[in-house]
């Protein structure tokens, strides 16, 4: 940390305390202050915004801000606030963007990795019980590739699977090594007992993402008989401890209605969680579904519910193929994140299972420059058309031929599929959605507004060129 980001963290650090005092009054302050002091009209919209949402106690924002002062443990919340506002963000962010430049690759924001392959369930449809339950990244490994990622500018990791909580130990111990990172797992949750939470609300920055599939009968069906039931009762230890957790979602063909629903996101809420993680069933793997997909219609009901929901509930949603407008396209190949199973191969995303490069015989930076990586930084985003970004799902045939010249392999050990086979699963949906999404697109958002971020995209990558340059 150079000297101007030490003293950028220090004042922010000021500034959360300030607010902490008294949030709903200091807050505002402080976005008043911003606006005044906004001479180059950098932050002045998002300090305004914000400042709007504060004074309306009736905004299901304002109530979803207070829930963080009054319903979650002040210094986890601390911990947290630092290190997403400083390190991830603050810090973090334009490193990132600044080594993005300087070694031409991209580098990602966020890393999501698997301890493990084991998982306790059998979730239909699951592209993790290919790998078996015998792959694991080991403790110094995964620090290793913390290590590497925070050199870079990246604080934020994630861990999926298997079920990650298989190694709860190493978790633990991952978060007191690296205390200014923060950590969220995906999790089926019902590994969480009461010492786990202990060991959450002492180290302050491990953040669960229970992945819950709708009501008792929805998420049983998938997930096994009482596995809600369990899902619940870990839900009630957190709460109880007002440690931060949310829900991570999966819709498909058959829980739409329901995912898609008020009485769903009330539940959730309910429950105490803060954010929902939405994301759409996709055929991955030989025991893949392909009828469990989201059909075009319903992945539009998706789009406008979830919309819908923002100006409703006090529930942070995200959802990763309808929000591509807000990112930019896909996020994947290390633009925003990547994806390391448990074998040590480096991954594009949690849902393209190839690679040319393991993480065991490469660095980190190695295998962000690789063929692979730098097929996705060169051709993002994959479409003008932002509610089409993953070259899988959303562009036929986009990731076959990235595949297939970088020479990427299928990373699936016990039956590796083929690219072009894979693709051919996606086919019938990409075709709907591409006529679906283009009237999506052309209603809210037209090619002039595109003409105008292509600008502004271009203008930003200008000023960091030309700042990697000075330095």
């Amino acid at each position: 940390m150079n000297l101007s980001e030490k003293l950028k963290s220090i004042g922010v650090k000021q500034v959360l305390k300030y607010v902490d005092k008294d949030f709903e009054h200091n807050a505002v302050k402080v976005c008043d202050w911003l606006i005044d002091h906004d001479k180059d009209g950098g932050v002045k919209n998002e300090a305004t915004m914000v400042r709007n949402v504060l004074q309306d106690p009736d905004s299901n924002w304002y109530q979803l801000v207070k829930s963080l002062y009054t319903e979650i443990d002040d210094e986890q919340r601390k911990r947290l606030l630092e290190n997403f506002v400083i390190n991830a963000c603050l810090i973090g962010t334009p490193t990132g963007f600044e080594n993005s430049v300087r070694y031409d690759c991209n580098v990602p924001w966020a890393i999501l990795m698997d301890p493990t392959s084991g998982c306790n369930l059998h979730c239909t449809g699951c592209w993790a019980a290919e790998y078996g339950n015998k792959l694991n990244l080991t403790l110094e490994e995964l620090d290793s590739i913390i290590a590497q990622a925070e050199d870079l500018g990246c604080y934020f990791f994630i861990y999926s699977g298997g079920e990650p909580l298989v190694r709860k130990k190493d978790i633990i111990t991952l978060c007191e090594r690296h205390p200014e990172a923060a950590f969220l797992s995906f999790t089926n949750g019902t590994l969480i007992d009461e010492v786990f939470a202990d060991e959450m609300l002492r180290v302050k920055n491990f953040v669960p993402a229970i992945s819950i599939e709708g009501f008792e009968e929805e998420t049983d069906f998938r997930r096994g008989k009482g596995t809600y039931a369990s899902v619940v009762r870990a839900m009630n230890l957190l709460k109880e401890r007002k440690l931060l957790f949310g829900a991570s979602c999966c819709y498909t063909s058959k829980n739409v209605e329901v995912i898609g629903s008020e009485a769903y996101f009330d539940s959730l809420i309910d429950l105490g969680a803060k954010f929902m993680w939405l994301f759409t069933y996709m055929p991955v793997g030989v025991d893949a579904v392909p009828e469990l997909m989201a059909s075009s219609e319903q992945r539009e009901y998706m789009y406008h519910f979830v919309r819908a929901m923002r100006d409703k509930k006090p529930l942070f949603t995200m959802d990763f193929w309808n929000d591509g407008e807000y990112a930019d396209g896909c996020i994947a190949g290390g633009r925003r994140y990547l994806h390391i199973n448990a074998n040590g191969d480096v991954e594009p995303c949690a849902f393209i299972h190839y690679s040319d490069s393991n993480i065991r015989e490469k660095s980190l930076l190695e295998a962000l420059q690789s063929p692979l990586f730098m097929a996705y930084h060169r051709g993002q985003p994959f479409n003008e058309n932002m509610l089409r970004p993953c070259p899988l799902l959303d562009n036929q045939g986009k990731l076959a031929e990235m595949v297939d010249a970088s020479g990427a392999h299928s990373t699936d050990l016990q039956n590796p599929e083929d690219v072009h086979e894979l693709c051919a699963k996606c086919k019938a949906a990409a075709d709907c959605w591409q006529v679906t999404s283009q009237e999506l697109w052309e209603e809210d958002h037209g090619p002039e507004r595109w003409e105008a971020k292509k600008v502004k995209i271009a203008e930003r990558n200008q000023k960091l060129q030309n700042k990697v340059r000075r330095a």
